[in-house]
């Protein structure tokens, strides 16, 4: 896929656990930590406001898109 989650890294640089943000954001820690490992195909936008708001963050800090080499 082309898009590349870097939810580990924002997390990293704001010193948050999965835990503690889980429990700002008001999502199970098993999802969230799907979001983090890059493990889902969409994301609800209700979902990426909320950790938005939490890390302080665009969802840019997020998200990345990198072109797919195609053979």
């Amino acid at each position: 896929m082309a898009i590349i989650l870097r939810l580990d890294r924002m997390m990293a640089d704001r010193k948050i656990s999965l835990n503690q943000l889980s429990e700002k954001v008001g999502i199970a820690n098993v999802n969230l930590s799907n979001i983090k490992t890059g493990k889902i195909s969409a994301i609800r936008f209700s979902t990426l406001d909320k950790i938005c708001e939490v890390l302080e963050c665009q969802p840019g800090d997020i998200l990345e898109y990198k072109r797919e080499v195609k053979k």
